[in-house]
């Protein structure tokens, strides 16, 4: 009998939380009369331009709104709002070998956002996210680009995503 107690106050708890629309399973926390979100395009203003780092990013920061929450993408404004670009793309050495060439290159992606909560604005920010991914320098940039891309991007986004909805 204890055992169906606790399996009953689990569900209600879960239909509560559900119910309310302010928390999903994801940590998201959002305010219970938001039904929107909206996201720009993120132009590329880096000065070197990776030709589909736009789309990717933008499409990837959609995604993950559409797939971890329950709002609703629209083309205005929404109720929430993300816009920005793309400020960075470098490859630079990061390790130095025994004959003093590099080892290892790192890509660094920097984008610069805004995010606007019309419901709590106290929840508004302007920030940078840079993330980067390490590689052997004797592969080819061109060799690991759409790799590197989709993980920096992933992590990107959930930087912004934690930053724009997850209190821990």
């Amino acid at each position: 009998m204890q055992q169906t107690a606790k399996i009953l106050l689990i569900i209600l708890v879960t239909f509560s939380m559900w119910g309310c629309g302010v928390y999903s399973f994801t940590g998201a926390s959002i305010p219970p009369q938001a039904n929107t979100f909206s996201v720009d395009f993120f132009p590329n203003n880096a000065p070197i331009v990776q030709p589909t780092l736009s789309q990717v990013f933008t499409d990837a920061l959609k995604d993950k709104f559409s797939r971890q929450t329950n709002l609703r993408l629209t083309n205005g404004v929404g109720d929430l709002h993300f816009e920005g670009s793309i400020t960075g793309y470098s490859v630079q050495p990061q390790a130095i070998g025994a004959d003093d060439r590099a080892a290892q290159n790192r890509l660094t992606i920097t984008v610069s956002v805004t995010f606007v909560n019309e419901f709590e604005p106290e929840n508004d920010f302007e920030q940078r996210f840079s993330r980067f991914y390490d590689y052997d320098s004797r592969e080819s940039l061109a060799s690991i680009e759409p790799t590197a891309i989709d993980l920096i991007v992933e992590a990107l986004v959930e930087d912004i995503f934690n930053r724009a909805v997850v209190n821990w």
